[in-house]
């Protein structure tokens, strides 16, 4: 007896050092997926501006014509090599930046990147490449502030010539030598109708608060492709539901009083509508504040650097500046569950009858969305509790740019019982009942790409449930009203359409299932029919389930207008729970999309990734993400093409398993959407749910549990592993439940 307890204390101190050491592993190799530090960006910068050969010189300044970095973000290491410090405890990889350079100041420009290393030291730089080799072209480069200051200047020669027009049409406002009633500009993509192109529409707006919904109705085409602004121009024109061939042919029409012309409102109040300004009356008592989320006991979670634990979670994050919010190695219980879940596109396909309209097919990773990450407001983007980050980056500028608490961490209640059971005896009383309150830790941050802010989530529950969700808000997309426009959007105010788009969110999921070694099953439902066997005059009709296993990339890769099915899952083969299943996790959809062009039209070949709402491939280090910064700009021959990565209809049983997950929502403007778009009804996203990974809910650990039972008096006795009073700032009252109920 006594060799038997030593053998399993033994056992039992063994486990505890081996997730002592997991979890010591985790965190050593959390540092790997860390964002370049502003020490790092300073070196890799200071180093190759010291390259002669390279000839860099500051990206800021309005020339054109010369050879500046772009962009810089770390260069994820190799997944095998990763493991070997996540899962032996080796080495950690070598630290590296990718740098995007601009060779402006040559014959014949390009965009080429390379690959610094090592950090904070580097001394080496290579050329990278895209799958297949592809080249970079020159004109599907992002816009950059240098350019931007050029097409302000070209747009105040266009205005001088239609000053009259736009000041006596917009209530006093314009663009040419403005005081205090100015306009503004935006600028539409992709530019252009074909590869090689960068020639813009750019519509004019009320530079007021919430310009975006200010349009005055006129519109122009930039050909911005030389380097050189002299040689820049005007290729066409529209005003009013009318288009021109030159800005001298519009004003020329004006002063003969042939243009159909448009007046709008001159008054201050009509501007009002755009403002977060309250108006209306108030249901709602202002002398007091609404609920607050407190930690009564203070934070439960761990932020050390970008490694995050909480109630049985690991994981490292970062922002990757092109593309946003990622995480890796997450674990729960010790056990990784993904490698790597990362935000790839978001992307915003509009319709409408102006050209700007017609055109706007915004895909969010060439204007950087992860460098848009802004300062969080205590209070209302996070809980006043919440752990505020310091995010930094290197895009378009000379030096780190520092984002102040644009990133958060806390831990919240979802006001929903995680479970719950009320158990009757059905004579006004009870057996028991039990509960537990649902607390979730939420890792957030946002990213406002021109109008739209986009909020995103990764959410972590404690019974091995990770959501991810995205929530849209900020303004719409507006454009000048005419008629036809209604076709293609609705009416929010006057002179003002609200056009339709829809929003596509692609993500990355690398799955680890109990293992690198995993499958994929899809299932459904079909209607089965056969006789009631204890009453065979009856036929008994009732679902059986159907399991579909797909062995190459091609016949799990899922196209949009086609069932989907109820349950995809993606498992271990080789590893079972207890109860004899293969361990695995599946994923769920809480998203309304579909596909935005038919397969294969010109911009949609940049997108090949939005034909499916899931995809699964094998993992390739060659494969990383399925878009680009260049996409924006130069979508029909696009560097990073997702649908090569399901091309070669690789076998997908038993190996490194990739999820590709689209999920989004189409948007109909509505006059609600004044000032803007409000979350509720606008958040989608996916889960990572177990199934039969675990052989029983895992969040039976949880001392947060409640159990009531009656005593042998009728009185309810409580159990409970947590302190008995929550915190004065919460009630100074124990927790009481009576449970009885009865007539009145």
């Amino acid at each position: 007896m006594a060799r038997c307890c030593c053998l399993l204390v033994l056992l039992v101190a063994l486990g505890v050092c081996e997730a002592s050491r997991d979890r010591e592993w985790a965190h050593h190799g959390a540092s790997m997926f860390a964002d370049l530090t502003p020490r790092e960006m300073r070196d890799v910068r200071d180093y190759l501006q010291g390259k002669p050969e390279l000839g860099l010189t500051a990206t800021r300044g309005k020339d054109l014509k010369k050879n500046s970095i772009l962009l810089m973000e770390l260069h994820l290491p190799r997944k095998h090599e990763a493991l070997r410090t996540l899962d032996r405890g080796q080495a950690k990889p070598t630290r590296q930046a990718r740098v995007v350079v601009q060779f402006g100041n040559q014959a014949q420009p390009n965009i080429t990147e390379f690959i610094v290393s090592p950090l904070p030291f580097p001394t080496s730089y290579t050329g990278k490449t895209f799958k297949g080799d592809r080249p970079i072209r020159f004109e599907s480069r992002p816009i950059t502030a240098a350019e931007y200051s050029h097409i302000i200047d070209i747009l105040q020669k266009i205005t001088a010539k239609v000053h009259k027009v736009l000041f006596e049409t917009t209530g006093g406002f314009s663009f040419h030598n403005c005081t205090n009633r100015c306009l503004t500009f935006s600028d539409i993509a992709p530019r252009g109708l074909e590869s090689g192109e960068r020639r813009t529409w750019i519509m004019l707006q009320k530079f007021v608060e919430g310009y975006f919904i200010h349009p005055v109705g006129f519109e122009v085409l930039v050909n911005h492709k030389d380097l050189d602004p002299e040689r820049w121009t005007v290729e066409k024109v529209w005003y009013n539901g009318q288009y021109f061939d030159s800005v001298e042919e519009l004003a020329e029409r004006y002063e003969k009083g042939t243009l159909e012309k448009v007046q709008l409102p001159d008054h201050d109040d009509e501007d009002l509508y755009s403002t977060y300004i309250p108006r209306g009356h108030s249901n709602t008592r202002t002398d007091i504040h609404g609920p607050k989320l407190v930690e009564p006991q203070g934070p439960r979670y761990h932020v050390d650097g970008n490694f995050v634990e909480y109630a049985g979670w690991s994981f490292a994050f970062r922002v990757r500046s092109s593309a946003g919010l990622q995480i890796f190695d997450l674990r729960f219980n010790g056990e990784r569950i993904a490698y790597e879940v990362s935000l790839q596109e978001a992307i915003a396909f509009y319709s409408g009858d102006t050209p700007a309209a017609m055109q706007t097919k915004y895909i969010d990773a060439g204007w950087a969305m992860g460098t848009v990450d802004y300062e969080l407001a205590p209070g209302i983007d996070c809980p006043e509790i919440a752990t505020f980050l310091d995010l930094h980056h290197y895009y378009d500028t000379d030096k780190p740019m520092r984002y102040k608490n644009a990133l958060c961490v806390f831990e919240m209640t979802t006001g929903m019982p995680l479970r719950r059971h009320f158990n009757s005896n059905f004579q006004g009383s009870y057996n028991f009942f039990g509960g537990l309150e649902n607390h979730v830790l939420v890792l957030r941050t946002t990213s406002t790409v021109y109008n739209y802010d986009y909020i995103w989530d990764f959410l972590f529950y404690q019974n091995g449930v990770m959501e991810s969700r995205v929530s849209a808000t900020g303004y719409i997309h507006a454009t000048f009203f005419t008629p036809n426009g209604l076709h293609y959007g609705s009416k929010v105010y006057n002179f003002v359409l609200g056009n339709l788009h829809t929003h596509l969110i692609h993500y990355k999921v690398d799955l680890d299932v109990a293992g690198r070694e995993n499958s994929f099953e899809s299932m459904d439902l079909k209607y089965v029919n056969f006789t009631n066997p204890w009453s065979h005059k009856h036929s008994v009709v009732q679902s059986k389930l159907v399991k579909t296993q797909h062995q190459t990339e091609r016949s799990a890769a899922f196209r949009f207008g086609k069932k989907f099915p109820r349950y995809v899952h993606f498992y271990n083969p080789n590893e079972k729970n207890k109860w004899g299943h293969q361990k695995g996790y599946r994923i769920q959809y809480n998203s309304h999309a579909n596909s935005v062009l038919p397969r294969g039209w010109r911009e949609e070949n940049g997108i090949s990734w939005s034909r499916y709402p899931l995809a699964v491939t094998r993992h390739k280090d060659s494969e990383p993400t399925s878009s680009s910064i260049y996409t924006q700009n130069d979508p029909w021959e696009p560097v990073v093409s997702f649908e090569d990565y399901i091309r070669n209809n690789e076998n997908i049983t038993n190996q490194d398993l990739v999820a590709w997950v689209t999920v989004g929502f189409l948007h109909v403007p509505h006059s609600e959407d004044i000032p803007n778009t409000a979350t509720p009804g606008n958040a989608v996203g996916f889960f990572l749910r177990p199934f039969n990974f675990f052989d029983e809910d895992p969040s039976l650990s949880s001392r947060s549990t409640v159990i009531v039972r009656p005593d042998k008096e009728g009185k309810p006795k409580v159990q409970r592993w947590t302190p008995e009073v929550v915190g004065h700032c919460v009630t100074d009252k124990p927790f009481f439940y009576n449970g009885t109920y009865a007539g009145v």
